[in-house]
């Protein structure tokens, strides 16, 4: 059973290429390198000992695509592929909604081209928007983004969701993580993002490292027990194992599903703060700022879906996140490079 990963070379896809080999199955990769680097194909295969195809490909260039197809046996494809930075997505709402829905309307209309209709998509809890019922379970309404990097995600839900009801024989597993952070236990592949990190786990261990400066925690006055927002932080290993669940549900079942990834229950900014000092022993330089425009409160997932229809739930915790985490930063302060 081969898998192609359309972004695979990114954070979540090099952990999801780890747990898939390590479950059986073959993978290609197709991946630009715009906000990744070939080294962590590399350690993906250092890790597992296998070896896989891996193409330097756009997922919105319909003709490399489909030589990809064309060159290798495909059953089911991942989709990691698209500009994911909600910061930049104001700034540039243009090429985020070209870039992202162009790969998806690429990729999916190449698929249909070779007959290969199950896919495990990468989306995310932004599509609830500012909802204020907590957990957030996959029956509530969707839409009302804060950002063009959450509308896109919406956008791309909605034309698989009318792609299934237009054809029974798509599977099309919609994947909504909320707050992925940790890296792999070795400390060979963890997340390196481009310039200054717009989420909080890579701020902290650049703060800590001293890469970047002392960070704000932005918000201490929401009403939430510690006046700081809660969110739902998932192991990126427990989220990339969820992949390996969801691409196992796609090859039995037929339809649209979407799923939330998530531990079920909120984290503080300041509890996984005092959490990463405790895990490591090392003071996290910050102080209090304002609040961030678009910052919900409160985001938590209801995950029970998820064990329900794939067998799957989180396993590791906050600690864990921490840990590994710091683990891949102090080793690789650089990120993959040299």
């Amino acid at each position: 059973m081969s898998i192609l990963l359309a972004g695979g070379a990114g954070y979540i896809g090099a952990h999801t290429c780890v747990e898939l080999l390590n479950a059986g199955y073959d993978i290609v990769v197709a991946d630009n390198y715009s906000n990744s680097q070939p080294e962590s194909l590399n350690r993906v295969k250092e890790l597992t000992g296998k070896d896989f195809a891996a193409y330097e490909v756009d997922v919105c260039d319909k003709d490399a695509l489909r030589e990809v197809f064309d060159r290798e046996k495909i059953d089911a494809v991942i989709h990691f592929a698209g500009y994911k930075a909600v910061g930049e997505s104001v700034e540039k709402p243009l090429m985020y909604y070209r870039n992202n829905l162009d790969a998806t309307l690429s990729l999916l209309e190449v698929m249909q081209e070779k007959g290969v209709k199950r896919m495990v998509f990468s989306s995310s809890a932004t599509v609830y928007g500012m909802a204020e019922k907590m957990p957030l379970t996959e029956d509530m309404p969707t839409g009302g983004c804060t950002n063009p990097y959450g509308w896109t995600k919406c956008m791309i839900e909605q034309i698989l969701f009318d792609l299934a009801k237009s054809d029974p024989e798509w599977t099309l597993v919609l994947l909504r993580y909320f707050n992925p952070v940790g890296a792999h236990e070795s400390g060979r592949i963890g997340e390196n993002p481009n310039g200054i990190p717009n989420n909080l786990m890579p701020r902290v261990t650049q703060s800590v490292i001293g890469k970047i400066p002392p960070i704000y925690i932005t918000g201490t006055d929401y009403n939430t027990p510690d006046g700081t927002c809660l969110r739902d932080y998932i192991h990126v290993v427990d989220l990339a194992k969820g992949h390996v669940c969801a691409i196992a549900y796609a090859m039995e079942n037929k339809g649209a599903e979407a799923i939330n990834l998530g531990v079920g229950r909120g984290c503080s900014v300041r509890e996984l703060i005092r959490a990463f000092e405790e895990a490591t022993g090392e003071k996290v330089p910050c102080s209090d700022g304002p609040r961030r425009p678009g910052d919900a409160p409160v985001s938590y997932a209801d995950a029970g879906k998820a064990l329900k229809l794939l067998g799957w739930k989180a396993e590791k915790d906050v600690v864990d996140m921490c840990r590994d985490a710091w683990r891949w930063q102090k080793n690789n302060p650089n990120g993959y490079d040299a």
